[in-house]
Order: structure tokens, then C-alpha cells, then sequence
């Protein structure tokens, strides 16, 4: 099966990977292209920011808490409905929980024989990063390293310099190069980004991220880089399978649907996308209820209430102080 798709790495967490996944996710939708967005481990806030520059939901692939044929099979599944796939790794490119690294960012990338860009944050750095990219090329063959994404870059001349050092010793392509910014259009916290419906400017954000990436980033090689990416081996019997749940319908159960509410708003988001698919496609109504915008529950069947950190934030909303129409 062959499906056009693209890892973004880094060398470590604060690199700027996320970013330029929003900015290469968000310019290709611009340009007319149906994007599939992934992120890499249990991560329900990149996952969301992804989603929104995507115009479509972001799924996991958690390679601690999910078995290999399972996310093989979600991969290929969703990619199926799109033409490009943007996978955004998490922490660094090897970085795991044990010494074979089989937990990371790396391993995802060859159980999909997906091609990884590497976004190198270039501060106060010039021919070091050479040697750091070399020993990524290094350190794993099989890994398939494609590209170099520089970023916060002090200006031409150290661009000049990076590139040509990373192009010489490493035999690979910089693909981009992105300045240092001035400007913050994606608030953090000490976990990472502030979850989109959280940030008034979200959309602002993700156009900034497209114009960014526009702008200093070759999209055109890229794009070409997730075109080559080949095969995916897959046995008649997956691929059967894949195709035959890419067209099914939801609501496939007998009627009567059972009408699950799920608790979804500004204060109730973590929610893997997979999760309420699964409940439709074993034939349930989903209805989204905020407890913020309404004092009433339609009628229903089951309430879907998020993971315990929407716990949290239940008591939060529902405990005193509360807004008196909430009861």
C-alpha cells in the first residue's frame, strides 16, 4: 500500500517540531491538499493544534499503550481518506524508555518505512550541528533521515554556514530555514502549547504557522520527500480488512442507536478522536453537550465523560464558584 507521508523529528523537546508540523500541515491545505495529521504518543494538545490545521481529526499512534498491528492498521486506515500524511514525533528523534529505544520516535518511523525530517534548533551553534545530525544518521541506519529543517537561525550567514556543513558531512538536504521569531503565537505552559479551544487566536495562530512555513520552507521538496516514501508491506489479509473499514458507515448497528452525550468543550478536550469513532461504529449516536453553553441534557443513553484530567476540570466547573446557569 502506498501512501505519500512525512515524519517530523527533532533532536530534543523545545525545537520547534510541533510549529513547523502546524505551518507544513496548515500551507499544504492551503495549496488544495487533503492532509492527515498524526502525532506521535499520548498527546491530546499537539494532537488538537494539528487537528486544527489539518481541518480534520489528528489521530494518535501511541507505540507504549498500543499494539504494532494496531497502529499499522490506524495508520493505513486514515491515510487512506487523504493525500498527504504529517506524523509529529515527540521528544527527541531516540529518545525512549529503555536502551533499545523501542518506545521511540525512531521505531514509529521505520515500523511505517516513513522518511523523517529532522528540525535542528541551530541557537548559538554553526558546524556542531553537522556532527549532531551525523551521529543521528549514524547511530541508526535504518532510519530513514531525508531532510534538515533549521530553525532559529540567527541570520544569512549562519544559514550560509549550517547548511553548507550539513550538506557536506551529512549527504543531506536542508530544506528549510526558519529565523529566530519575535512574536508568540502559541502560548505554552511547562506541559507544552496551550490546547486550542483555550487560545482566543488559535486560527490566527495556524495561519501565522502556514505563512511561516510558506515562506521559509521548501513545501514543494518536501512534498516530494512524503511522495517517495514507498511501499508500505502489508499482508492481502490487513489490506483487505483496511479497505473494507475505510467503507463502512457509521451507525452500522441495529436500530435503535443508543445516543451516548460526550462532554466536550473548552473545559472538557482530551479525547482520543479513535475513541468516539469506535462507539459510532458500533452503531451509537454521538451527541456533544457543554456543560457551558447549556443547563439542560438531551435525551440520551450514556454520558461520555473524558479522561480523569476532564475529571478535574469537572470539579472545577461544576464545584463553587460556578457560573449560576450551570447547575
Amino acid at each position: 500500500m502506498d501512501f505519500p507521508r512525512i515524519l517530523i523529528s527533532a533532536l530534543r523537546g523545545g525545537s520547534g517540531k510541533t510549529i513547523l508540523s502546524i505551518g507544513i500541515t496548515a500551507a499544504w491545505k492551503s495549496f488544495g491538499k487533503q492532509i492527515t495529521p498524526f502525532k506521535k504518543g499520548p498527546d491530546y494538545i499537539d494532537a488538537g493544534w494539528l487537528a486544527l490545521a489539518a481541518g480534520r481529526p489528528c489521530y494518535n499512534l501511541d507505540t507504549f499503550l498500543t499494539q504494532k498491528e494496531l497502529i499499522l492498521e490506524s495508520f493505513l486506515l486514515h491515510s487512506t481518506k487523504g493525500d498527504i500524511s504529517v506524523i509529529e514525533g515527540n521528544r527527541g528523534l531516540y529518545d525512549g524508555i529503555d536502551i533499545q529505544g523501542s518506545t521511540s520516535t525512531a521505531e514509529l518511523a521505520k515500523l511505517l518505512n516513513t522518511p523523517v525530517i529532522l528540525c535542528i534548533d541551530c541557537t548559538k551553534s554553526t558546524r556542531t550541528m553537522a556532527a549532531a545530525v551525523l551521529g543521528c544518521v549514524k547511530f541508526d541506519p535504518d532510519t530513514n533521515i531525508k531532510g534538515v529543517i533549521l530553525n532559529r537561525v540567527a541570520g544569512p550567514r549562519h544559514e550560509k554556514v549550517l547548511r553548507k556543513n550539513i550538506e557536506y558531512y551529512c549527504d543531506i538536504p536542508v530544506l528549510g530555514s526558519v529565523p529566530k521569531l519575535d512574536w508568540q503565537n502559541f502560548p505554552e505552559r511547562h506541559m507544552g502549547l496551550l490546547p486550542t479551544p483555550e487560545h482566543g487566536w488559535a486560527k490566527d495562530s495556524i495561519l501565522a504557522a502556514s505563512q511561516l512555513a510558506a515562506r521559509y520552507l521548501d513545501l514543494e521538496a518536501l512534498a516530494a520527500v512524503a511522495g517517495n516514501a514507498g511501499l508500505l508491506p502489508v499482508s492481502a489479509a490487513l489490506q483487505e480488512s483496511i479497505l473494507a473499514k475505510a467503507e463502512s458507515l457509521p451507525h452500522s448497528g441495529p436500530k435503535p442507536w443508543p445516543r451516548i452525550g460526550i462532554i466536550k468543550d473548552s473545559a472538557f478536550q482530551f479525547y482520543y478522536p479513535e475513541n468516539i469513532e469506535a462507539l459510532e461504529a458500533a452503531g451509537a449516536e454521538t451527541i456533544v453537550i457543554s456543560p457551558l453553553d447549556s443547563d439542560t441534557i438531551p435525551p440520551i443513553d450514556a454520558l461520555y465523560i473524558g479522561p480523569k484530567r476532564n475529571i478535574q476540570r469537572t470539579i472545577k466547573v461544576f464545584g463553587k464558584p460556578r457560573p449560576s446557569h450551570i447547575r
